[in-house]
C-alpha cells in the first residue's frame, strides 16, 4: 500500500468518477484504474461498484475511507511540520554550557534567539568547559559555550573576551583609591572559588607572574557565595566582570582598577564539531551570537 494508491481512491471516493479522479490527479484515467485495483487486490476486497450511475463505494470502501482520510491527514501534517523546521518555526537546539556562562551570559543570548525563533525549543546541559567539550564530541549537544579550547575535532569561534574585575565592598579602604597596586592587592584578605575551575588557576596565576603570593582568607566552591561573602566584608575577590553587573548597579560591591598589571583575561567562544553540517537551528543559533558579538558570517 503506498500513499499513491490512497491519494486516489480519496479522490475517486469523492468524485464518484474515475476520469474526474485522474485529472484532479493529472494522471490518466488507466492510471488511477491500476491504482484502484492494485489497492484492491492488497486488501482482497472490491472498494468500489462500478455502474451505469456511476462509482459508488463498497461497504468495504466505506470502511476504509476514513482511515484513507486519516492517513492523507497525517501526510499532510507532516509536511507541514517539516516545513515549518525548513522556515524555523519548529527545531530543537542542543546546547552544552560552562557554569558561569549559563548563569551570568547565556539569558540574554536566548532571550534575542527566542525573540527571533519562539518555535524553537532549547534544551541545555552545563558543565565544566572540559565536560561541554566532551558533550560536542559525543553529540550530545551540538555546539558549546566555553573558554576556548583547543581541539583537532572542534572549530573555534570566538565571542568575547572575559575580564576578570577586583571587587570590595562598599566600606572597604579601597573605595577611596583610584586606583591599587597588585601587591597592595596581594596583602589583602582574598576571597577565591571554585579550586576545579579555570579561574582559579588564573587568579593564581596572576599573582604568581608578578612575584607575589596572594592571602587566601578564604574558598569557596560557590561564585554567588564568593560575591554574598565580599558584601559582608569578609575579604575581597576577582571575579568575571560579566558576573557583577547587578551588584556594581546597587553598589553592594565596587569595582577597583589595579594600576601596575592589566586584568587577567580569557576568551569565550562556541564550539561545534569539525567538518559537521550545521543544523538549520545552529545556523540561526550562530546569526543570533554574529549580532550580539559582531561575529564574521558564519558559513555552512
Amino acid at each position: 500500500m503506498d500513499l499513491g494508491q490512497i491519494e486516489a481512491f480519496v479522490q475517486v471516493a469523492q468524485l464518484h468518477s474515475f476520469s474526474k479522479a485522474a485529472q484532479s490527479l493529472q494522471l490518466t484515467q488507466p492510471s488511477v484504474t491500476a491504482r484502484i485495483q492494485s489497492l484492491e487486490r492488497e486488501l482482497g476486497e472490491e472498494l468500489f461498484e462500478r455502474g451505469g450511475r456511476g462509482v459508488r463505494l463498497t461497504d468495504a470502501g466505506e470502511a476504509f475511507l476514513p482511515y484513507a482520510l486519516r492517513i492523507l491527514q497525517i501526510v499532510k501534517e507532516a509536511r507541514d511540520a517539516v516545513e515549518e523546521v525548513r522556515s524555523l518555526q519548529l527545531g530543537h537546539l542542543r546546547l552544552g554550557s560552562a557554569l558561569t556562562i549559563s548563569t551570568y551570559v547565556l539569558p540574554k543570548i536566548l532571550h534575542v534567539f527566542r525573540q527571533r525563533y519562539p518555535g524553537i525549543n532549547v534544551s541545555i546541559r552545563t558543565g565544566r568547559s572540559e565536560q561541554v567539550l566532551q558533550m560536542v564530541l559525543g553529540d550530545e549537544v551540538q555546539v558549546g559555550l566555553v573558554r576556548a579550547i583547543h581541539h583537532p575535532d572542534v572549530d573555534t569561534i570566538p565571542l568575547y573576551e572575559d575580564e576578570i574585575a577586583l571587587v570590595v565592598n562598599c566600606d572597604h579602604p579601597f573605595t577611596r583609591r583610584q586606583r591599587v597596586t597588585l601587591e597592595e592587592v596581594a596583602a589583602q584578605p582574598l576571597i577565591l572559588y571554585d579550586r576545579g575551575s579555570s579561574y582559579f588557576g588564573l587568579i593564581h596565576s596572576y599573582f604568581r607572574q608578578a612575584g607575589l603570593v596572594p592571602h587566601v582568607a578564604m574558598e569557596l566552591d560557590s561564585l554567588e557565595a564568593t560575591k554574598r561573602m565580599v558584601e559582608q566584608g569578609l575579604g575581597i575577590a576577582m571575579v568575571p566582570k560579566v558576573t557583577i553587573e547587578r551588584e556594581l548597579q546597587v553598589g553592594a560591591l565596587v569595582e577597583v582598577p589595579i594600576a601596575d598589571a592589566p586584568p587577567p583575561r580569557r576568551t569565550i567562544a562556541l564550539i561545534h564539531r569539525h567538518n559537521r553540517r550545521r543544523s538549520r537551528t545552529v545556523q540561526a543559533f550562530l546569526e543570533v551570537l554574529g549580532d550580539i558579538y559582531r561575529l564574521q558570517p558564519a558559513s555552512a
